[in-house]
């Protein structure tokens, strides 16, 4: 089959496996893997590429074993490509547009390949948790400094007014209803669309405080409830679920171990292969 063909007949296994190449290294291009997975433009595709090298470096493991930066002549013209280990395109396809049928396709050929016991679609929505929760721990840090320097002397009181404001109890009670260990955050046990909202919350709490140049311990706390309150309010109007009845997820510590489970038995594949090719 012709290269042209195999971008054609959009993903499958075999399209997939056929275009692997080995220089003791196996590795897709990621012009391959983006037409592929029904891609026409390298910057669409890239933001994909990008948020699989965050869930990389969020799971601990070096991304340049993965992600190889590379020139390649495509159409004639020199390009910035990549070589991706066949881990990097597990990750890839997690992060890519499931409405497209190819990556649908690739999502559900990938979860099997790494042997997941979960359905494909909740394989790929664990892949954005793991995201987003990161993407948290770095807004909170964020916000911890802002409040510091805007005189919060209580940043645990001030955390807690937010999530008051959010959930209409505070962190300790909610840790309480979805009993989870009293040592570990809320935040672990949420799925996308709720870490999404806190999200949203924790950011607009920031803003808020630059914005208006908001001082002191009771000035700051009231905002952190009041913008938690805007967001269980939009919550409530566009989904008519309150925050607090969201469905409790996996722990997300779970989520990590089993990723990098799959990084090894996913690349124990190409060990196998290459063994038995020699």
């Amino acid at each position: 089959m012709t290269q042209l063909a195999l971008f054609e007949s959009g993903f499958s296994g075999d399209s997939f496996e056929e275009q692997s190449s080995d220089n003791g290294f196996t590795y897709w291009t990621a012009f391959q893997l983006m037409k592929l997975f029904g891609y026409e433009s390298m910057t669409s595709f890239r933001k994909a590429i990008n948020r699989a090298m965050t869930t990389c470096s969020t799971l601990n493991i070096p991304i340049f074993e993965n992600f190889e930066q590379i020139q390649n002549i495509v159409d004639g013209k020199s390009v910035t490509d990549f070589r991706l280990s066949r881990f990097a395109c597990y990750l890839v396809a997690m992060n890519a547009d499931n409405k497209k049928p190819e990556v649908a396709r690739a999502q559900a050929y990938f979860a099997a390949l790494a042997g997941a016991v979960n359905h494909y679609l909740e394989e790929a929505n664990n892949v954005e948790r793991l995201i987003v929760r990161d993407e948290i721990s770095e807004r909170e840090k964020s916000l911890s400094g802002v409040a510091q320097r805007a005189e919060v002397k209580n940043f645990a009181f001030f955390k807690t007014a937010g999530y008051r404001g959010m959930y209409n109890m505070n962190m300790a009670k909610l840790k309480e209803i979805r009993n989870i260990p009293s040592k570990r955050t809320p935040l672990d046990f949420m799925g996308k669309e709720e870490l999404a909202a806190n999200l949203f919350r924790i950011t607009q709490t920031e803003l808020k405080i630059k914005n208006e140049s908001i001082r002191g311990q009771t000035h700051l706390e009231v905002v952190a409830e009041n913008v938690g309150k805007e967001v269980r309010d939009t919550m409530i109007r566009i989904s008519n679920v309150a925050p607090e009845d969201l469905p409790v997820s996996s722990d997300i510590m779970n989520v990590k171990k089993e990723l990098k489970s799959k990084s090894k038995k996913i690349k124990q594949i190409d060990t196998v292969k290459r063994k038995l090719n020699k």
